[in-house]
């Protein structure tokens, strides 16, 4: 095993690029795909690019407001006083991986949003508390609790087609949870990652000779929240607005009053958007004043450079994908190999490839859905479970794709090839766990 985890480290080191390289290089092989595959022109392929480059700025602006905002909030004295608090459980490197894995699982089960942020922030807090913990290790075991996405309560496939008036609903109608997220086969793949995938992270301690340990004083907050005395004399009504607590607290208790309201009319529909308005709104609680607010902002911006830049060209990634057919291409062609048997476990590969070039789960199923939907009705297959094969292909590729680790490695300060070699190994053993439930189950 170790020897297998040094392979993998070493191959990804070496040979995973830079994560905007990454995607700059998809763009060139999707292209060239779409040239050969489709019967698209070197023109039409340029102008599905360009057309659909800007389709994911709302998108971006929410995983830039879930960066800055839960990294924003963690700084708080009160958050932060509780992830450390958390962070002296462990006594060991393998109990700090143990516990950020589950941590990590719990959260993006409840919501991927939250628990891909507090994930990282809980590990970065771990590696100031444990002594000779891998670093790299923390993070990809953070990280891999993203494998909990769509099949837990805020999966946005399932939670789509349980949605009146969702645009597949003339071919599957309306699917309650019970049949996706609560489903047995849904729940057995969940409960055996939660058992398994902490295990398979705490397999992967490398020896000491090759553990890299962070320098402790680098994580510290670097950022004094103390405002600076002032002689009363010089305070202008300005500089009372920027330190009033009051103003802090009555705009903090505004945003908790509205999310009071929207849980007691809509229950816990937790999408990215409420995610986003309770840490912006706990943040301006927790930091008291408006002036140590913005301070913790400011800080939290600098680390959301990648997001920005490299989301719109997967935005053009998809617009060639959708466009030239390419991804309807490349779903025929799993559909075409399969058997009643094999079905929900070739849909499940094929939406792992798909997510290379299309990664977004709303965005995959609006591209997939009326291929596998229309197959399995033919080969009369529970539509429902092609909808969650989906889900899952969608998801387990993240393991090995940058696009959705860049909030992470953001707030970790590393690269993706620092944790890709461990993510590699998860992503071979929840490949495994996942297919032999949708062909046995």
């Amino acid at each position: 095993m170790k020897v297998l985890i040094s392979l993998s480290n070493k191959l990804m080191q070496r040979y995973l690029p830079d994560p905007f390289l990454f995607v700059i290089i998809l763009t060139f092989f999707v292209a060239g795909l779409s040239l050969v595959l489709t019967d698209s022109t070197p023109t039409q392929v340029v102008e599905y690019w360009g057309g659909g480059f800007w389709g994911l700025l709302a998108f971006t602006m929410q995983m830039v407001l879930i960066l800055v905002t839960g990294h924003t909030l963690a700084s708080s004295p009160f958050f932060n006083k509780i992830l450390s608090g958390l962070a002296g459980i462990p006594k060991s490197p393998g109990q700090a991986i143990i516990l950020v894995s589950v941590i990590s699982l719990i959260a993006c089960w409840i919501n991927w949003g939250f628990g891909l942020v507090i994930g990282a922030l809980f590990a970065k807090e771990l590696a100031k508390k444990v002594e000779g913990v891998d670093y790299r290790l923390l993070i990809a075991s953070a990280y891999s609790g993203f494998l909990l996405w769509h099949g837990g309560l805020s999966g946005s496939i399932p939670l789509t087609i349980a949605t009146p008036d969702h645009f597949t609903e003339d071919i599957i109608g309306i699917v309650p949870t019970s049949e996706t997220i609560f489903s047995v086969y849904n729940l057995v793949i969940v409960v055996a990652l939660f058992v398994i995938i902490p295990f398979v992270n705490r397999l992967m301690l490398p020896p000491k000779d090759e553990t890299i340990v962070i320098d402790r004083s680098l994580l510290e907050q670097r950022d004094s929240f103390q405002a600076a005395s002032i002689e009363t004399s010089s305070v202008t009504p300005a500089d009372r607005l920027e330190n009033s607590r009051i103003l802090s607290l009555l705009t903090g208790l505004l945003g908790l009053a509205f999310l009071f309201f929207y849980i007691k009319n809509n229950g816990l529909n937790i999408n990215l958007d409420i995610v986003n308005f309770t840490f912006l709104f706990l943040g301006i609680l927790f930091h008291k004043t408006p002036k140590k607010f913005l301070t913790a902002v400011g800080n939290a911006v600098k680390s959301s450079s990648g997001i920005i830049i490299q989301f719109p060209f997967y935005a053009g990634l998809m617009g060639i994908m959708v466009s030239s057919g390419l991804a309807n291409v490349l779903s025929e062609a799993f559909v075409s190999i399969s058997t009643e048997n094999t079905f929900h476990m070739l849909v499940f590969w094929s939406a792992g490839l798909v997510n290379f070039f299309v990664p977004s789960g709303g965005g995959q199923w609006a591209v997939q859905a009326p291929v596998m939907l229309e197959a399995a009705q033919g080969m009369g297959v529970s539509m429902s479970k092609t909808g969650m094969a989906v889900a899952w292909g969608d998801v387990w590729t993240n393991m090995i794709q940058p696009f959705w680790a860049l909030p992470a490695l953001a707030i970790a300060g590393l690269k993706a090839k620092d944790i890709m070699g461990f993510c590699l190994i998860v992503f071979f053993v929840s490949g495994v766990i996942i297919s032999l439930v949708f062909l046995f189950l």
